[in-house]
């Protein structure tokens, strides 16, 4: 997993940057954060109900959080402690 992936997922949401995620969601390895943008970008493209927008926003945001936590908790400990 590339903690970096999600770190940009999330900052490209906040910023409102699409073209970014869009090109994040073809270049990460991580099928299912890319399935999440595409569900997220095509609803915010095509959807003209709100509530779709924002269940798959917040579907988008609780994916890249837990992600960020799984990443976090199975990093050796080579990488966290820098000698």
């Amino acid at each position: 997993m590339n903690k970096v992936d999600y770190d940009r997922a999330l900052y490209y949401t906040h910023r409102s940057e699409w073209d970014n995620l869009l090109i994040l969601m073809v270049r990460t390895k991580d099928d299912l954060l890319s399935k999440r943008i595409e569900h997220f970008l095509h609803a915010y493209h095509f959807s003209t109900d709100y509530s779709v927008i924002e269940q798959n926003l917040y579907t988008l945001l609780r994916y890249v959080e837990h992600a960020n936590m799984t990443a976090t908790w199975h990093q050796p400990f080579e990488e966290t402690v820098k000698m």
